[in-house]
């Protein structure tokens, strides 16, 4: 609850017409959302204007309407108009849920692959140190055990900010969260003081919407810009940077927080060597400040020991010893979707991963090579309305790792998912060594069922692209669609 003569203040040059001496008890940009008591901001969106629903939330309840464009408005309504009300949004909801961030420690992960897998390692060593810790990302959002449905990798500043004050309320005391680039471009997280930033690798992704690669990486430092900006209110800032990806140099540039580097190339703070995988486990050594410590955890992959890194250096700069780290690695069990095995009693390796990125899906596949017993089956497609010019490079990368690769849908979006399977087979093609062989499914439920039909003892079967997704957009409608399922349902009848 604030006073809208006071929430005025943060905005810059507002013209005024009402009354400001009012409580506003809710803020939004829904109106659908709109209650008794809410200011409501109308935004001018790329698809939806807000203005034309301001009448709709003044009939809903709306004390007060923060807009950009002349609007006749009903009743003792208040109407602040501004330049641009997305930028007075980012200006004024941080500070109507009183900047919950400033009241708890922020760690940001960014990056193109590893940011959920390395923020759920994060809160589980805090966990095991007796913190509350709350997790914001691509999977869900969590408030301690709790666990909340997400709609975006990182949420619009209006539903960021009330997350955030709902943590504080519930005693959080730390909060990791997935930092998307989309969210650094377009100010989602404005308010928020982080006091760790981590990254955690960049490769192509998000071209569709950030134009350049350049676009791209600029994006990501923006979290590392903000750790160090000056006249912040919390102290105790910090950096966890992966020194082999080859922009990691770039972004240490753009930061002058402490730093905690970390490499298996013995270039790091933190470097890791004598890597040992299975199928379900890992263990390595990593050196530190001139001791080694062995980690052991119940997940595989080289970009797994990358993520247990990257969250060993964000828990070192809490106070952490690399002893209870340790220990509480352990106990960590794989996020759902990232290379989580699928057990019917097959004789067989079935795997299903999130990964939708040229390197995210090489990374799976090296790991299924560096631990196959006999041929590699690979299930994937690419998303529509994305990046389209990872299609034939992700194709490519299937068929060299590949044994038998069925080339199918995943969320095709308003595209004809015959066009994307097109896109990438043009890549499959390039890339077939000899004796391997590709087929397009569209249908991912018989691609699927297929994979799994034709798999023999020892084979690994990997279904890449969709993870813990439990969906499927078509042009016209969302349904429901698990890879989990349909590889258990396809297990079953076999």
């Amino acid at each position: 609850m604030k006073q809208l003569q006071d929430i005025v203040k943060t905005l810059q040059t507002p013209h005024i017409e009402g009354n400001t001496a009012v409580e506003v008890l809710d803020i939004t940009a829904d109106s659908r959302a709109v209650k008794a008591g809410s200011l409501f901001i109308a935004l001018d969106g790329a698809t939806v204007d807000g203005h034309n629903y301001v009448n709709k939330a003044v009939e809903a309840g709306a004390v007060a309407v923060l807009v950009s464009k002349p609007v006749e408005v009903s009743g003792d309504v208040c109407v602040i108009t501004v330049e641009d009300t997305r930028k007075a949004m980012m200006a004024c909801v941080p500070y109507f849920f009183d900047y919950p961030a400033n009241s708890m420690r922020m760690i940001g992960v960014t990056g193109t692959n590893g940011k959920t897998t390395t923020t759920h390692m994060i809160r589980h060593i805090l966990k095991g140190q007796g913190h509350k810790v709350g997790v914001i990302g691509t999977v869900h959002i969590m408030i301690g055990d709790t666990s909340y449905p997400i709609h975006n990798t990182t949420p619009d500043v209006v539903d960021l900010q009330h997350i955030l004050h709902q943590m504080v309320e519930e005693g959080v005391t730390h909060c990791v969260m997935e930092v998307s680039s989309h969210a650094l471009a377009l100010g989602r997280v404005s308010g928020v003081e982080y006091d760790t930033a981590v990254f955690t690798n960049l490769t192509q992704d998000h071209l569709d919407f950030h134009k350049t690669f350049e676009n791209y990486l600029a994006a990501k430092c923006k979290l590392f810009e903000q750790v160090s900006a000056p006249n912040q209110t919390k102290s105790g800032k910090g950096a966890i940077i992966n020194i082999d990806d080859e922009y990691g140099h770039r972004v240490i540039e753009k930061t002058t927080a402490p730093i905690i580097t970390y490499s298996i190339d013995g270039k790091g703070t933190l470097n890791a060597h004598d890597v040992e995988m299975t199928p379900k486990s890992s263990r390595y050594t990593v050196s530190y400040d001139g001791n080694d410590y062995t980690v052991a955890m119940n997940t595989t992959g080289l970009f797994n020991v990358y993520n247990t890194l990257a969250a060993i250096g964000a828990c070192l700069l809490e106070g952490i010893s690399m002893e209870d780290i340790d220990k509480a690695m352990k106990t960590f069990s794989a996020v759902p979707g990232r290379f989580e095995l699928i057990e019917e009693g097959q004789p067989f390796a079935v795997v299903v991963d999130y990964a939708h990125t040229p390197d995210g899906l090489e990374n799976i596949l090296q790991t299924a090579k560096a631990i196959q017993e006999n041929r590699i089956i690979v299930v994937f497609g690419c998303g529509g309305d994305r990046d389209a010019t990872k299609r034939p490079i992700m194709g490519r990368i299937a068929a060299q790792y590949g044994d038998i690769v069925y080339v199918t849908s995943d969320n095709p979006r308003t595209e004809d998912p015959v066009q994307i399977v097109k896109d990438v087979e043009v890549g499959v093609k390039e890339g077939l060594r000899e004796g391997s062989h590709y087929e397009v499914i569209v249908d991912r439920r018989e691609a699927i069922q297929h994979a799994i039909q034709n798999a023999k003892p020892g084979d690994i079967v990997l279904i890449a692209g969709k993870g813990h997704e439990d969906y499927q957009i078509l042009k016209d409608k969302t349904i429901h669609f698990d890879d989990r399922e349909e590889a258990r349902a396809a297990l079953k009848e076999i």
